[in-house]
C-alpha cells in the first residue's frame, strides 16, 4: 500500500501529459496487472522554446498555441481521476522570466496542475521508460535524449540511474542560436561542435571512466535521425559516427535549413534537426560512443511507471526522503517521535480541514527531515533545512513539491516567514500552513527529545481555527510546554490561524 492513498486497481486509467520544449505529448494507459498499457495517444507541436524572447518572455502566439494544446488534452483526461494524472513542464518552462504566470494558465487549460521538474529529474523519468520500454539488462546503459531546450545523459542499470546530467542545448533552441536566420555553413556547424563540446567537457571524463555497454537515444530527435540514416541505406542496426558526418555534408550541402531535403524526414522535423544532429555528433565525440541504437520511448512512459511507482511502495520520494535523513545524520528517534506525534494530531484535524490521504504523507515526510539543518548549525536550523530542500536532486519531486516541504520545514519553528507561503502555488497554500502548524505543535510536544508518554491528545480544526486540548494536572507538571504553547498562539497567528489551548480537568 502506498503512503499516498492512491492506489491502483486493474482497469484504472492513468494519463501522463509531458510539456516539451519542442512537442506537447499526452498518454493515455489502463492499468493492467502492475503495468500501464498505452491505449491512446496525442501530439502537438508547440515548439514551446522558440516562443521563449531573450528576456524570458514568452511570445503571445506560442502562449495561444500551448494553451489550445493543453485545453484538447483537458477534455481527453476529464473523465481520470486527479490522482491518476501528472503534466509535467520541461526546460523551456524552466526558462521562463514569469514561470507561475504561464502555469497558472496552463493549469486552467489542460485542467489539472502542472509540474516543472529539474533537468536530472527528467533525466531520471526518461531512464525509467526506457528501461521499461527495453529488454531487462544488467549492464550498463547510456540514455541520451534530445529534447527542444536540453539534452540529458543518464547512465543508469536496471531501472535505477546511477548518473545524470542535464545541459541547456536542445534541437530548436540550438537551431535557433548556431543558425539563427537560417543559414548552414561549416564555420557555424563548428561553433556549435565547440560549444557543445564545452558542456559535455564537464563531465564526459566521469562517464567515460563509469563506462556502459550500449547507447540508446530515446525521443524524436533521435528517431528522425535514425530513419533518416536508414532511408539512406547507410546502417539498419543503429547510428555511428561516419553516418553522422554523412548527414552533416548534406546539411551544410543544402546551405539553408528551409532547403534540407533528407529522406525519411518529415517536413515538421525539418526546421530543428541541424540543431539535432550538430548535438549527437558533438555527443559522440565527447564521450567516444560506437553506436546509438534508436528507442521511441522517452519521459511522458516514464511518469506513467512513475505514477505506478507512487501508488505502491516504490515512491521515489519515499527513497529521497530517507536518503535526505541519513545524510545529513538526523536524530531518527526523535524524528519519529515528532512524526507519531504529528500524525496522530493530523487523524483528528483530518474531518474539519477536509484532508485526504495522499496530503499525509506530507507531514510525514517533513517531520522525519525537519532537523536537517542541524548539520550545518543550531542556530537558524530551519532556515538551513529549508535551504537544502528547496536546491537539493530530490528523486521523486517536483520544483514546485520541494518547494511545498521546505516551507513547511523552514516554518516549523520560530515566527514563520509568512512569504515562503504566499510564494507557493495556489493549490499548496492552506495545505502548507495547516501542515507547518500540526508539525510545529508535535515538534513542541516532543521537545524534551526523550521516549516520554504524552497525555491523550484531542484536537479538533476547523476553518481557521485549532482547539488544542490537553489535562489541567499535566499542563502544571510541565510549565516549560505550557509557556511554549501559550506563545506560539501569536506565531500561529501568522500563517493565519487562531490556536486556543483548553486545560481540561479530566
Amino acid at each position: 500500500m502506498s503512503e499516498t492513498g492512491d492506489s491502483l486497481h486493474d482497469g484504472d486509467l492513468l494519463a501522463a501529459a509531458d510539456l516539451g520544449s519542442n512537442s506537447f505529448h499526452l498518454v493515455v494507459a489502463r492499468y493492467d496487472k502492475g503495468t500501464p498499457r498505452i491505449i491512446d495517444r496525442v501530439r502537438d507541436s508547440v515548439r514551446l522554446a522558440a516562443g521563449v524572447r531573450s528576456d524570458g518572455a514568452l511570445d503571445p502566439d506560442y502562449l495561444q498555441r500551448a494553451q489550445d494544446c493543453l485545453a484538447r488534452f483537458g477534455q481527453r483526461i476529464a473523465s481520470i481521476p486527479g490522482a491518476h494524472v501528472r503534466a509535467i513542464a520541461t526546460n523551456a518552462v524552466r526558462q521562463l522570466a514569469d514561470p507561475e504566470g504561464f502555469l497558472e494558465q496552463a493549469e486552467q487549460a489542460l485542467g489539472q496542475p502542472v509540474e516543472v521538474v529539474s533537468g536530472r529529474e527528467e533525466g531520471r523519468l526518461i531512464f525509467l521508460g526506457v528501461s521499461h520500454g527495453l529488454p531487462r539488462s544488467k549492464q550498463r546503459r547510456l540514455v541520451i535524449d534530445i529534447g527542444g531546450g536540453s539534452t540529458e545523459f543518464i547512465i543508469g542499470r536496471g531501472l535505477e540511474p546511477l548518473q545524470t546530467e542535464s545541459i541547456q542545448v536542445g534541437c530548436v533552441a540550438s537551431t535557433l542560436r548556431f543558425f539563427p536566420d537560417g543559414a548552414l555553413t561549416a564555420a557555424r556547424w563548428q561553433r556549435a561542435q565547440d560549444e557543445i563540446g564545452l558542456q559535455l567537457q564537464q563531465f564526459a571524463a566521469d562517464y567515460r571512466e563509469l563506462g556502459w555497454n550500449e547507447t540508446i537515444g530515446s525521443s524524436g530527435t533521435a528517431k528522425a535521425i535514425g530513419t533518416i540514416v536508414q532511408n539512406m541505406k547507410l546502417s539498419d542496426d543503429g547510428v555511428r559516427i561516419e553516418h553522422l558526418a554523412v548527414l552533416r555534408d548534406r546539411l551544410l550541402e543544402a546551405g539553408r535549413i528551409d532547403a534540407i531535403d533528407l529522406p525519411g524526414l518529415s517536413a515538421e522535423r525539418a526546421p530543428i534537426i541541424a540543431g539535432g544532429v550538430a548535438i549527437l555528433e558533438a555527443a559522440f565525440r565527447a564521450l567516444s560512443i560506437r553506436r546509438l541504437q534508436v528507442c521511441e520511448i522517452a519521459m511522458r512512459e516514464g511518469v506513467l511507471w512513475d505514477l505506478v511507482g507512487r501508488s505502491s511502495d516504490r515512491d521515489p520520494r519515499i527513497a529521497s526522503i530517507r536518503s535526505l535523513a541519513a545524510r545529513y545524520a538526523v536524530d531518527t528517534a526523535q524524528a519519529e517521535r515528532v512524526e507519531d506525534t504529528a500524525l496522530q494530531l493530523f487523524e483528528q484535524a483530518a474531518a474539519g480541514w477536509d484532508f485526504h490521504p495522499g496530503e499525509r504523507e506530507w507531514l510525514s515526510w517533513a517531520a522525519r527531515v525537519h532537523e536537517i539543518g542541524l548539520s550545518i548549525a543550531h542556530s537558524q536550523h530551519h532556515v538551513h533545512a529549508g535551504y537544502i530542500l528547496r536546491h537539493a536532486d530530490l528523486a521523486g519531486f517536483s520544483r514546485q513539491e520541494q518547494e511545498l516541504l521546505a516551507a513547511i520545514v523552514q516554518g516549523h519553528r520560530r515566527k514563520p516567514d509568512v512569504a515562503l507561503f504566499d510564494a507557493l502555488p495556489v493549490r499548496y497554500r492552506t495545505l502548507a500552513r495547516r501542515i507547518a502548524a500540526l508539525l510545529r505543535l508535535a515538534v513542541l510536544l516532543r521537545r524534551a527529545r526523550r521516549e516520554q508518554k504524552l497525555p491523550p491528545l484531542r484536537l479538533h480544526a476547523e476553518n481557521d481555527r485549532i482547539d488544542l486540548h490537553l489535562p489541567r494536572a499535566w499542563l502544571q507538571r510541565h510549565p516549560l510546554t505550557a509557556t511554549d504553547l501559550e506563545r506560539e498562539a501569536s506565531y500561529m497567528a501568522e500563517l493565519g490561524l487562531r490556536l486556543d489551548i483548553h486545560a481540561d480537568r479530566a
